[in-house]
């Protein structure tokens, strides 16, 4: 087979769609297939330098997402004729819209944050999901849902047959953890902590559970201190400003964006993490934080019930005093953190990238196969 990739994620620091697409292609290039890689320049990883494995780099800047977007409309289709490729596939929503049809289209879907919360989105976000993925979705011969809950978005908010959805899956990466001591002196004078992974954007629900938070006793908050992960989205929140606000200066550190081996240490020590998210197509977090045995907090919407299993107390995301009864269950409740502690590494292992790499590599072998059929 010849796969053309739209390989645009691996240009920006590997979380959500970027992690998937390294993760994904890193496995699924060592085979005898032909693999062209469309990206932004600069771009490196450890497989570009396979002997199958080309890289096209595109001329215009990662920065302007409009005009990126816009030009590989054009761009791609005519790479991908001139490269003879079977297959184009998209681990990012939206296909070339003008492809030939003797190619494959193959999409990735993850979430339908647009319809289901699109009020947590920017407007540019949410203006190129409405434009792009309803014709994506209908040109597509095969399509890879991030969850089953995902799955059944699309089918019943798309009206997307079922008989064209696999679900294919994140799972988590294993990474060498660090000694925290050496790292964060602050971690030193704390027994206990709780963590949140993740983009500070109106979806992620942030400022809800900072208000949690605040309202629990300071008895119960002295017994786990929160820390928090992950770099700034979009949106007019400042955390810093409210964090301030309701006095937790003193209780709450805030990293930033870390690297992957600080990540996996304070996964490993954290009491449990909190991600109560008005909605996730799948919430890689969680997964990476049950498989270092650490239970999770969620919300009981979209993908969250289905990937954190036994492993998760859920809440209600719209709900502050849910949220809180939640953090005081977990902080408090030892008996309680321990048995869904238990049940985290096993939950984990129910994701896997080589599984779902093996199962990409399906589809394509059966969207060639159908062709054939069809062309018979």
């Amino acid at each position: 087979m010849k796969i053309a990739v739209d390989a645009r994620p691996l240009s920006k620091p590997l979380n959500g769609i970027g992690r998937y697409t390294y993760e994904l292609l890193r496995r699924i290039v060592n085979s005898d297939d032909e693999w062209h890689l469309y990206v932004f320049e600069n771009v490196k990883c450890d497989f570009f330098e396979k002997n199958n494995v080309y890289i096209h780099t595109i001329p215009f800047s990662k920065h302007n997402q409009a005009i990126a977007n816009v030009s590989t409309q054009l761009i791609f289709p005519i790479w991908a004729k001139y490269h003879k490729v079977d297959i184009f596939w998209s681990p990012r929503h939206h296909l070339p819209l003008l492809l030939a049809k003797s190619i494959i289209p193959i999409v990735s879907i993850h979430d339908l944050v647009w319809l289901k919360v699109g009020w947590s989105m920017s407007w540019l976000g949410r203006f190129q999901e409405r434009l792009l993925m309803p014709p994506t979705l209908k040109k597509a011969q095969e399509i890879m849902a991030a969850s089953y809950s995902t799955a059944k978005d699309l089918y019943d908010c798309m009206s997307v047959d079922l008989s064209r959805i696999s679900v294919i899956t994140p799972a988590s990466t294993v990474i060498s953890k660090l000694k925290l001591e050496d790292v964060i002196p602050f971690l030193e004078r704390i027994d206990n902590f709780f963590l949140f992974v993740g983009t500070q954007e109106p979806r992620k629900n942030l400022s809800n559970l900072l208000k949690a938070y605040a309202s629990l006793d300071h008895t119960v908050r002295n017994k786990a201190r929160f820390v928090i992960v992950g770099g700034y989205g979009w949106g007019d929140f400042c955390l810093n400003d409210e964090i301030i606000k309701l006095g937790l200066s003193e209780q709450v550190l805030v990293l930033g964006v870390i690297d992957d081996c600080l990540l996996a240490s304070l996964y490993s020590q954290a009491l449990f993490l909190a991600m109560p998210s008005f909605y996730e197509g799948f919430g890689m977090p969680l997964v990476e934080a049950m498989s270092h045995g650490t239970p999770v907090l969620t919300s009981d919407n979209s993908s969250m019930p289905e990937v954190a299993g036994n492993a998760g107390l859920l809440v209600d995301a719209l709900d502050v005093e849910s949220i809180a009864d939640g953090l005081q269950e977990m902080i408090t409740n030892n008996e309680l953190r321990e048995r869904l502690a238990k049940n985290a590494k096993l939950n984990a292992a129910r994701y896997s990238w080589d599984e779902s790499a093996k199962k990409l590599i399906t589809v394509f072998e059966q969207a060639i196969d159908l062709r054939k059929d069809k062309l018979a």
